[in-house]
């Protein structure tokens, strides 16, 4: 199975970095992970609703140009389907199964992400209520991942 992380903005971080590096490596037995970041829309902090619009349109595209038209993608989104880690290992399970070899997660930048990308996605995926950096995100994204494929394996992992 091949899996992209695409994300907006550079992580950096570098106890975040580790921590994903780490995950990357222990996944990387399991499925070929491939991480893109793409540019961040420099943004000032008050912006207009249609300054909004604008930055999330030029973040989104840039996602966009990333996944194939071919690949499963999962937007990582507050409004998405809460899932438990047992149900998205089964998920995934269930993707590799009927043929769905790539798999695309995204997540957006600070203001979330555009209607297009939102469109493209087959699903939408939400890990809280509450909104996280969307850094700190790709780390619990990748361990989540990692614990997916050790359920699918029925290999031991922490609880």
């Amino acid at each position: 199975m091949n899996i992209q992380i695409v994300s907006v903005g550079k992580l950096k971080e570098k106890y975040l970095k580790m921590g994903i590096e780490e995950y990357s490596k222990r996944l990387s037995s399991y499925a070929k992970i491939d991480l893109v970041e793409v540019p961040d829309e420099k943004a000032p902090e008050n912006l207009s609703d249609a300054d909004m619009e604008i930055v999330k349109k030029k973040e989104g595209d840039r996602i966009l140009s990333k996944i194939g038209a071919d690949t499963y993608v999962i937007a990582l989104a507050i409004e998405g389907k809460m899932k438990s880690s047992e149900q998205l290992a089964s998920d995934l399970e269930s993707l590799m199964t009927y043929g769905r070899s790539k798999i695309a997660f995204v997540i957006g930048g600070s203001l979330g992400l555009h209607d297009d990308v939102m469109k493209r996605s087959d699903e939408k995926l939400s890990f809280s209520k509450m909104t996280l950096p969307h850094q700190l995100m790709k780390l619990v994204l990748v361990e989540q991942i990692y614990r997916a494929f050790r359920i699918i394996k029925n290999e031991p992992y922490h609880k």
